[in-house]
C-alpha cells in the first residue's frame, strides 16, 4: 500500500478513526462480557473502558500506517474464573465480533438517515460536509463488518479460534488447540502477507482475504443503503 498517494492518504484519514473506534469497542466488549461471567481480570488491568489509549498496541498502530490494517492489545481473560467456564469463554470471544456487527448496523442506519436528509437538503457541490459524513459512515460500517467476519475465522489467535475450540468435543479440542498454537500464527501471516508477496513476485495484483472481504462488504453496504 503506497501511502504517499492522495487517494490513500484520504482513505487513511477516514480509516484510522473508524478502526480506532471499532477496535476500542471490540476490546471493551470482551472485557465487559468477561466480567459478566465472573472474570475481573480485564477490569483489574484497566481494560474495562472506552478510552482508546488503554487498548492501543504500538505495533498494531504502526501496521495501520505501514500495511493499511492494525489491531489492539488483546484483553486479558481467565476462563477458569468464569462460570460456566466453557460458555463464558465462547461468549467473551463472540462479544468482540458482535460488537463490530452492532457498530456496523448503527453506522448503516445513520448512513441511511444522512442519505435521505442529504437528498432533501444537501448541496450538489462535491466535497461538502454531507459527502464527507457519508464517506465516513460508509467506511465505519464497512470496516466493522470486515472486523466481524475476519475475527470469526477459526485461526489462532482470532476470536473464531476460541469460539470453535469451545464448541468442539473435549476429546478433539486438545488436538485442535495444539495444531492452532503451532501453526495458526503462520496461517494468519500467510493470509495477510502471502498475497502481497505473490503480487510483488508475479507483477500482478493478488487480493488478500482482507481485500476480498472488504470489497464484498463495501459492495454489499452500497447495495443496502441504496434500498
Amino acid at each position: 500500500m503506497n501511502l504517499l498517494t492522495p487517494e490513500n492518504l484520504r482513505l487513511l484519514l477516514f480509516l484510522a478513526p473508524a478502526l480506532l473506534l471499532s477496535l476500542t469497542v471490540h476490546e471493551f466488549a470482551h472485557a465487559r462480557v468477561a466480567l459478566a461471567f465472573g472474570d475481573p481480570t480485564a477490569l483489574r488491568a484497566g481494560r474495562l473502558t472506552l478510552n482508546p489509549m488503554k487498548h492501543l498496541s504500538l505495533i498494531g498502530t504502526l501496521m495501520l500506517f505501514i500495511a493499511g490494517f492494525g489491531w489492539a492489545k488483546p484483553v486479558p481473560v481467565n476462563p477458569h474464573l468464569m462460570k460456566p467456564a466453557r460458555l463464558g469463554n465462547i461468549m467473551v470471544s463472540l462479544a468482540g465480533p458482535m460488537s463490530n456487527l452492532a457498530l456496523a448496523i448503527i453506522s448503516g442506519c445513520l448512513l441511511k438517515i444522512v442519505i435521505i436528509v442529504c437528498a432533501k437538503f444537501g448541496s450538489d457541490n462535491p466535497g461538502n460536509v454531507w459527502d464527507i459524513l457519508i464517506e465516513a459512515l460508509l467506511i465505519t460500517m464497512s470496516i466493522n463488518l470486515v472486523l466481524c467476519v475476519f475475527n470469526l475465522l477459526p485461526v489462532f489467535p482470532l476470536d473464531g479460534y476460541h469460539i470453535l475450540g469451545g464448541l468442539l468435543p473435549t476429546e478433539t479440542r486438545s488436538e485442535y488447540e495444539r495444531f492452532q498454537r503451532q501453526y495458526g500464527m503462520f496461517i494468519l501471516l500467510a493470509l495477510l502477507f502471502g498475497p502481497r508477496l505473490l503480487s510483488s513476485m508475479s507483477g500482478q495484483y493478488v487480493p488478500g482475504p482482507i481485500s476480498i472481504i472488504f470489497g464484498f462488504v463495501h459492495n454489499l453496504a452500497m447495495m443496502l443503503v441504496q434500498l
